[in-house]
């Protein structure tokens, strides 16, 4: 799996077709990826997701997690792993792949929050939209980890106004 995004390299697809290492599209237009684990026949599953981002982005967690820093990512700038890739890969195939899966999920429902978003703001001015031609290097990673505690009643925006 390690080859591109693309069905094989004997298949007779362009190379440019492949956006990302490591994943590749089912026929139902689903993105999936997969490693092989260094050593051995066998291969990590890593998901199927909606976006191609997603899925590489699985990817990468992936393979960081198995060759460590020097490991070749498809968005080198947007992966910060912790100690346990460095030493090597300690981790077993189970715990990359929870791991990955995270990753690829989390990345996968924001990038369709971002389409849906597009779509129903197709109808308005251009200049209006801050991610027009959103990339995954002008994503902030974790930016959506902030969630507001939904037992607590809102303050309100004007302190003279009695709303309550």
């Amino acid at each position: 799996m390690e080859g591109g995004g693309g069905i094989g390299a004997g298949a007779g697809k362009k190379k440019s077709e492949r956006l990302y290492k490591g994943i590749r599209m089912r026929k139902w237009g689903k993105w999936v990826a997969e490693i092989r684990e260094p050593n051995k026949r066998s291969r990590i599953w890593l998901g199927s997701y909606s976006t191609p981002v997603a899925a590489a982005r699985a990817y990468d967690t992936a393979v960081y997690y198995l060759r460590g820093p020097t490991a070749r990512l498809n968005f080198p700038e947007l992966l910060v792993g912790d100690t346990t890739a460095a030493n090597g890969g300690d981790l077993s195939a189970a715990a990359i792949r929870k791991k990955a899966i995270e990753v690829g999920s989390r990345v996968d429902a924001v990038q369709s929050s971002i389409a849906t978003h597009d779509h129903h703001d197709h109808g308005r001015s251009h200049h209006h939209r801050h991610h027009d031609h959103a990339t995954p290097t002008q994503l902030k990673p974790c930016w959506f980890q902030e969630k507001p505690d939904l037992n607590e009643k809102p303050e309100p925006e004007d302190p003279d106004v009695d709303y309550w």
